[in-house]
């Protein structure tokens, strides 16, 4: 009989939606510090970064990753590789739970947890160059520190990479780095979803871009 996983108070669980770790149950973080992204968001995220096909093979980082639950969608999806960097030992618990699960499931080391500050990590990432970045924070993060670790995953990205951001809904949009271009900004209650590219990145290929019916 397999056991549920605990639920932080006032949340409801996460899974795994689609793909090869489908329907799993993701372990929540123990902590009424976070903001888990929703089961509807995240489909609905998915389902726009899956018509621009840019899930499949994606090199992802997954920042302040929490439960892990965008980066693992991902793995679970076709990403080649996913790295979820979360500093909070509440965090880590959780994270790694998940982490070996979806491993289990794609049947490949493909994700890593990564116990760091997202400014540290950033300053001394040498991996692969990212072509999928999602940035989750917790908490709400100020403009300003949200700016410089924009700046700061900039040197990292593929020029054809694409990044989404999820804050409150109150919040602001990111303010990019210069030759990010925002496609698209979507709400869903409490929580907004910005999508940025790199300039070489063409969402309007197939459909999916601007200016496209919405998914």
């Amino acid at each position: 009989m397999t056991t549920r996983p605990p639920i932080s108070k006032g949340h409801d669980m996460s899974r795994i939606i689609a793909g090869a770790a489908g329907g799993h149950p993701l372990t929540s973080v123990a902590t009424d510090a976070t903001r888990p992204t929703t089961d509807r968001v995240k489909e609905a995220l998915f389902s726009r970064l899956e018509s621009w096909d840019v899930v499949k093979d994606a090199v992802v980082l997954d920042l302040f990753a929490g439960s892990g639950a965008l980066g693992l969608e991902a793995v679970s999806r076709g990403a080649a590789s996913a790295r979820l960097v979360d500093q909070a030992e509440a965090a880590q618990t959780a994270l790694r739970k998940n982490v070996t699960m979806v491993n289990k499931a794609v049947g490949r080391n493909a994700a890593a947890a990564v116990r760091s500050s997202t400014s540290s990590y950033l300053a001394t990432y040498r991996g692969e160059l990212v072509t999928l970045a999602f940035l989750d924070p917790p908490y709400p993060l100020g403009e300003e520190e949200l700016a410089k670790v924009l700046e700061a995953l900039a040197p990292h990205l593929h020029e054809d990479a694409v990044i989404v951001v999820e804050r409150g809904s109150r919040s602001p949009a990111p303010g990019w780095p210069e030759g990010w271009h925002q496609l698209r900004e979507r709400r869903y209650g409490e929580s907004t979803l910005w999508f940025a590219e790199t300039l070489e990145f063409d969402a309007d290929e197939d459909g999916g871009g601007v200016g496209a019916g919405e998914a």
